[in-house]
């Protein structure tokens, strides 16, 4: 039977090539649209380098202090991080690092721009960062304050050159003071917005003296690490635990929240009120997605209908002889389909063209578009919606056609 169809679908489309065109363009255009925005969310979520110990990882990376008729929200600040992340029971690790900053610099007379970050010791210990050469620096070197660096692979090839010279030994500009590269590393996308830099110093080296703030608010954040995943959830409790005793650190302020996230709640927390961002996030990207689906939908409807009144004799000698209403309006959904699993294929082709596009252009550095089992996943599960969005009403406005009606059309 569904042979059967299938010759009839393929006969269909042939029979009138500008309807077909319009409807393989309309569904093909937007399966592209809605892959690459899928492999872009599933390329910034499931990524896990460097942070591939996310199944016993919490991110604190924002506090927000609210009052009657105001709200501030920013980063923590290194002496809240210090007299109460570090000082919890629950963590095997505390990664301390700034949010990054830019500075400029020159080498032979062309300006490089550097995004440089603070990091403590335990930053290397609690991320698993692929050294390409060199290694980082350690706990002795934070505390001697000593100018040395960790650089970006990228970094490396800007300022240094394309060669294979190692760069490990060499000396680096930053904010007019010259650092020691003692690693480099793998690059980072900026959209790993919570770990990337080009260079990465010790903490102990910013400017700003670290226990200059005694407030709860300034440019930092931690990742706590648990002994097992099993402690997650312990440390979390913890956590709240010691957000829920905080002091207002004024009158104008009566609540304070601060969260301990896992990787997905943190990149897409919009504050620290007591909602996650999650749901703003999941209705955001479920709105475009139909607002994208939409327009297609709609024309493929109109195309549909236009071929229903077409086939309308088909329909009633069909009907003459006995098919019932579920009868045809099966076939029809099912001619549908297979329209539209055609035009995705041609999404799926034209999706990796726009990726390899995206990539080769290096719109956003290292962030390199794939084509995956995830993406491929919702791919199929678009094209049904799809399919079944735009096929069931002109399918039952067929199976209402009446049968003297169809056979004189």
């Amino acid at each position: 039977m569904l042979k059967n169809y299938f010759k009839i679908a393929i006969a269909v489309l042939m029979r009138r090539k500008f309807f077909t065109f319009l409807s393989l363009f309309g569904i093909s255009f937007t399966i592209t649209i809605l892959m690459v925005m899928t492999a872009f969310i599933d390329k910034v979520v499931n990524d896990n380098y460097p942070d591939k110990k996310r199944d016993r990882s919490l991110y604190i990376s924002r506090m927000e202090l609210r009052g009657k008729e105001s709200m501030n929200s920013s980063g923590l600040s290194y002496y809240y991080i210090d007299h109460y992340i570090s000082k919890m029971k629950t963590p095997v690790k505390v990664a301390i690092s700034s949010g990054f900053g830019s500075t400029n610099t020159y080498v032979n007379n062309r300006k490089i721009v550097i995004n440089y970050k603070y990091a403590n010791a335990a930053f290397w210990e609690v991320l698993d960062f692929d050294f390409i050469e060199g290694k980082p620096f350690s706990k002795q070197q934070e505390d001697n304050a000593e100018r040395v660096t960790v650089i970006s692979e990228d970094m490396k090839k800007e300022y240094f050159g394309d060669d294979d010279t190692p760069a490990v030994g060499k000396y680096i500009e930053a904010d007019d003071i010259k650092y020691r590269v003692c690693g480099v590393v793998k690059s980072l996308p900026i959209t790993s917005y919570l770990l990337y830099a080009d260079i990465f110093l010790p903490i102990t080296t910013s400017k700003t003296r670290l226990d200059a703030d005694k407030g709860y608010l300034g440019n930092y954040s931690a990742i706590v690490l648990a002994k097992n995943s099993g402690d997650v959830s312990k440390m979390k409790k913890e956590y709240d635990g010691i957000v829920a005793k905080l002091k207002s650190p004024g009158k104008e302020w009566d609540h304070v929240y601060s969260h301990a996230d896992s990787y997905v709640e943190g990149y897409v927390r919009t504050g620290n009120e007591t909602r996650s961002g999650m749901v703003y996030a999941i209705t955001a990207i479920t709105l475009f997605a139909l607002f994208i689906m939409l327009l297609p939908t709609l024309n493929l409807v109109n195309v549909n209908i236009t071929r229903i009144m077409e086939r309308s004799s088909e329909i009633g000698v069909r009907k003459a002889f006995g098919a019932s209403s579920k009868t045809l309006v099966y076939q029809f959904l099912v001619e549908n389909l297979i329209l539209t699993f055609l035009g995705g294929m041609i999404g799926v082709v034209l999706s990796v063209a726009v990726m390899y596009f995206i990539n080769d252009a290096r719109l956003i550095a290292n962030l390199n578009l794939s084509l995956n089992l995830t993406v491929l996943g919702y791919t199929i599960l678009t094209c049904i919606i799809f399919g079944l969005l735009s096929g069931v009403y002109p399918a039952w406005r067929m199976s209402k056609l009446n049968v003297v009606t169809a056979l004189k059309a």
